[in-house]
């Protein structure tokens, strides 16, 4: 008998869309995926400072990258994998499986409810998975309720979109002269926690508290050659030309392989991207 999963009506869309066509993208593209924001890792993991016998709680876990980082790390403790998407926690498991990670769980759920043991948590981490709680102060009071009194949290979140070339980039060249709206940064979105100031009130109303919020600044890697970052951009972002007309379509099509080749380096085709590393405490 399978259970339905228990998903607060505010993450209803979410659901539908990471347990659906989006998460069975980023399953079949996890690798390039982890490649892009692969220059984020070690500041990540240096500021989540796990120790060998934390308990760890990665949220919006994906692919399950990072918490097989973090499981390497607290080899004498567990880490704890929660999403939305059956494709990515299958593929999360199979990766523990093949990398013979032991210490590591994966578990679907909506981290906004889920009925986590108090107290349990040394560290909660996520890597540009916390951005899209429908309601997130209700989600992280929950995520601070399953932290230890003092437990930490790290999160990586984007910088505006106007600091992002890369996403700046593809939504100019795609376009095709439109209107395109940008993802909200007051509305689940990836620009969700791309607000210092919002980020700091959302975390403190859920009980956190010296909360800090550092930018940093690398390359995100689109591909190793032109080609290669022209097929993978245009399948994640085929739903800008969707409604263009064939004339329209060829022009943004032509418009982004230029723009590709112009980001062509010795490593790669790489834009500026621009994040977050926000870590606070419960109190």
């Amino acid at each position: 008998m399978v259970t339905e999963l228990a998903v607060d009506a505010s993450n209803a869309t979410q659901l539908a869309s990471w347990d659906g066509e989006g998460g069975a993208f980023w399953a079949a593209h996890a690798d390039r995926f982890d490649e892009g924001v692969a220059a984020y890792r070690d500041r990540l993991l240096a500021a989540a400072a796990i120790d060998e016998t934390a308990t760890v709680l990665d949220v919006g876990c994906g692919n399950g990258r990072m918490a097989l980082d973090a499981a390497r790390r607290a080899t004498a403790g567990s880490v704890l994998g929660v999403d939305l998407s059956t494709q990515m926690l299958g593929l999360a498991r199979r990766r523990a499986e093949h990398e013979h990670v032991t210490n590591v769980t994966f578990e679907q759920a909506d981290a906004q409810i889920h009925p986590f043991l108090s107290e349990t948590f040394d560290v909660a981490i996520s890597r540009h998975g916390s951005m899209f709680f429908g309601d997130p102060v209700a989600a992280f009071t929950n995520l601070a309720r399953a932290l230890r009194p003092g437990g930490r949290l790290v999160l990586l979140t984007w910088q505006p979109f106007e600091r992002n070339e890369w996403l700046q980039a593809f939504f100019t060249c795609l376009a095709a002269g439109r209107e395109i709206p940008v993802p909200p940064s007051d509305a689940p979105s990836p620009f969700a926690l791309s607000d210092p100031d919002r980020i700091r009130s959302l975390l403190h109303a859920a009980g956190f508290y010296d909360v800090q919020v550092e930018g940093l600044t690398e390359p995100m890697y689109f591909g190793p050659d032109p080609d290669d970052a022209f097929r993978f951009v245009c399948a994640q972002h085929a739903g800008l030309v969707r409604d263009l007309d064939p004339d329209a379509t060829s022009r943004a099509l032509d418009d982004l392989r230029t723009n590709l080749a112009e980001h062509h380096t010795e490593r790669g085709v790489r834009y500026n991207s621009a994040t977050w590393l926000i870590q606070a405490h419960r109190d």
